[in-house]
């Protein structure tokens, strides 16, 4: 069965279509994506929104509502993502 020109270009397009759009949706979910690990940090600041949270490397993270005091070390869940585009904006650090 032979597909017409036309509908053979069509079919082209909607394939590199779905294609760059399967590749964009798998590399956002892969950047995006969190990377969680859990570190002793030091509880900077409390604020409404909840800890700010310095890690042992000097890294900033709001952990949300804790029952912790400023300067207590605390055990928290921290996105390891996040410290990776911290670092690539600033590269001085």
């Amino acid at each position: 069965m032979k597909i017409p020109q036309n509908n053979q270009f069509t079919l082209m397009i909607v394939v590199a279509i779905a294609g760059t759009a399967l590749a964009l949706f798998g590399y956002l979910m892969w950047y995006v994506s969190p990377d969680e690990v859990t570190e002793r940090v030091k509880v900077i600041a409390i604020t409404e929104d909840g800890c700010i949270v310095e890690t042992m490397d000097g890294y900033p993270f709001n952990i949300g509502p804790c029952d912790a005091n400023q300067g207590d070390i605390i055990v928290a869940t921290v996105d390891v993502k996040v410290k990776e585009r911290a670092w690539l904006m600033n590269p001085t650090n």
